[in-house]
């Protein structure tokens, strides 16, 4: 019984280092190219991160749109997204910015097999979004805290898109099938000095 103690004590050792070290280091989510078929080929998912690190940016934003013109020799324009899980650890994503003049948006689509969930179950990081709206953004090396609302006013939406936020095809029985429902959230900075 000694040794079973030991034993868990010494794992739960380690697993209490290697948490604190990832925290001390952060642990940024891998990068896909979203256009290439490896990254259809593996349900449109990467392995997502933890902590993201670097520097706080505490003056407020009045323009999105540079983050347009950010280009990572890798990543290209993709921004990178933390968001709070229910049991503490973040879980951290690559995605691509919409930014639009004084708003920022961040979104995605849900096909295929994630269709059959119930929003906002389609995307871990949807979900962790809906439950605590506070997120951080890694944008140039640079982290904005924000928060996130869902967009609800169609409107809104087909102007972020251009299009409808669903995506449909008629089947040759006459059926319409559903191939893609898009959302988005506005972003806003929080804890930013204003005058």
């Amino acid at each position: 019984m000694k040794k079973l103690r030991i034993g868990i004590i010494a794992v739960l050792l380690l697993l209490i280092c290697s948490i604190a070290t990832l925290r001390i280091t952060g642990l940024e989510p891998e990068y896909m190219d979203y256009t290439t078929e490896a990254y259809n080929q593996r349900g449109r998912m990467t392995y997502p991160g933890l902590w993201l690190k670097g520097e706080l940016v505490r003056k407020p934003v009045d323009n999105w749109d540079w983050v347009q013109d950010v280009e990572h020799p890798v990543r290209g324009n993709t921004i990178m997204l933390e968001t709070r899980t229910w049991y503490g650890i973040p879980y951290s994503v690559t995605i691509l910015p919409t930014p639009r003049g004084e708003n920022l948006y961040i979104g995605g689509s849900a096909r295929g097999d994630r269709l059959s969930r119930i929003f906002p179950n389609y995307k871990q990081w949807w979900a962790n979004v809906e439950r605590d709206p506070r997120v951080r953004l890694k944008i140039d090396g640079k982290i904005y805290e924000m928060t996130a609302a869902l967009v609800h006013d169609p409107v809104e939406l087909e102007s972020i898109l251009g299009r409808a936020p669903v995506t449909t095809r008629l089947n040759e029985d006459g059926s319409e099938e559903v191939l893609a429902k898009w959302y988005y959230w506005r972003v806003t900075q929080r804890n930013v000095v204003e005058y």
